[in-house]
């Protein structure tokens, strides 16, 4: 599954379509979508990351159209929002499902005008982007359930990118602990320690709720806990609601 993702992740760096990215939470979406960009002709133009979710709903209009000076209270200078800093690059929309509704109409309209006008202006300014969208709930249902525009939906859903979780990929886990373990013991500037017999059988039978990101938690945790010289099973302090079997 994994390097279906990279095959995938490749050919779409090619390409210039809009790119829904689906995953559960901490599967590496935004790497991939990073990747994508890095691989494709906007690399040298910015990729502007945005977590739709964390936005409060009152901000979320001045954050993705910036204003001009004088717009509203506060506003004492011009601002370029998301929509005109990712100009000529990638704009990644991270969990674009908890888009509010008002918002999604104004999105919909600059995907299918590539203009955008700012807060307090009179007129509206070209943009050229490429659109990538992630999330990890299932949007058909938000569709369904009427949370989520049908023609935003198609707008951004042209090609789907599926990110394995760590339990579709059991048997990259021993490389994926190596690799993180050596990278994350280079950065702290310490020794890379042993992993003891134990630990491995644990990090192989544990089933990470929180995928990729909770593994390098679990080892940044455990280099940290440990004597320096192995890591034990005791210092990976797994949660028992990630057991498995």
């Amino acid at each position: 599954p994994m390097q279906k993702a990279r095959d995938m992740i490749a050919k779409l760096a090619r390409s210039q379509a809009p790119v829904h990215i689906a995953g559960e939470s901490g599967s590496g979406k935004e790497v991939a979508a990073r990747l994508i960009h890095d691989g494709s002709a906007r690399r040298e133009a910015p990729f502007v990351a945005v977590n739709c979710g964390a936005i409060p709903e009152n901000l979320m209009e001045s954050e993705f159209f910036g204003y001009r000076k004088g717009a509203f209270t506060g506003a004492d200078a011009d601002k370029d929002g998301f929509l005109h800093a990712a100009d000529g690059g990638t704009l990644f929309l991270d969990e674009v499902g908890d888009l509010p509704l008002v918002m999604q109409v104004k999105l919909l309209r600059v995907i299918q005008d590539k203009k955008v006008r700012k807060l307090g202006d009179t007129g509206e300014l070209p943009v050229d982007f490429r659109i990538i969208s992630a999330t990890h709930k299932n949007l058909s249902e938000k569709v369904t359930a009427g949370e989520f525009r049908q023609d935003l939906f198609y707008r951004l859903n042209v090609i789907e990118l599926k990110m394995p979780s760590l339990r579709e990929i059991p048997e990259d886990i021993p490389l994926m602990v190596e690799q993180m373990l050596s990278r994350l013991a280079n950065q702290a500037g310490i020794p890379l320690p042993q992993l003891s017999g134990e630990a491995r059988t644990a990090l192989a039978g544990y089933d990470y709720p929180g995928n990729v990101r909770e593994l390098e938690n679990i080892l940044e945790r455990a280099l940290a806990l440990c004597d320096g010289k192995s890591i034990s099973e005791a210092d990976l302090y797994l949660r028992e609601d990630g057991a498995t079997g």
